[in-house]
């Protein structure tokens, strides 16, 4: 298991991973740390925005959600893209850009990443 060795030097956090939507998953309480893999950009608007505020609300105050992204989709979208798939970019640029000042963004790029990637980290609502 991938997280074995970090458990052993660490009992005394618990980590949880689960497989499954966000609507399915048997999640109770809140949590210190949310780490998210969807491909977002992939996404329409408004399932992102649900994702995103379902997730916020199983985050204590004052903790951080973590997710990811690869360089570059959005511009390539942007450039290349059907006049719809354009729009639609721009619109999401505008959601991602919202969400990030809202929440007090912080980010990373991960060159090592096969795409490079970075990774955005959100506040939760004190």
């Amino acid at each position: 298991h991938v997280i074995a060795p970090f458990r052993i030097k660490h009992p005394e956090i618990t980590i949880e991973l689960h497989n499954a939507s966000i609507e399915e998953a048997k999640l109770e309480g809140q949590f210190d740390a949310i780490v998210c893999g969807l491909p977002f950009n992939n996404f329409p608007i408004e399932l992102v925005q649900h994702v995103f505020a379902v997730m916020f609300g199983f985050l204590k105050p004052s903790c951080e959600l973590a997710y990811f992204e690869y360089l570059g989709m959005l511009k390539l979208k942007r450039i290349f893209g059907f006049p719809k798939v354009r729009k639609e970019t721009k619109l999401r640029w505008l959601d991602i850009e919202s969400r990030y000042t809202q929440r007090n963004g912080s980010q990373v790029t991960v060159w090592r990443n096969i795409p490079s990637c970075r990774v955005i980290r959100l506040q939760a609502c004190v």
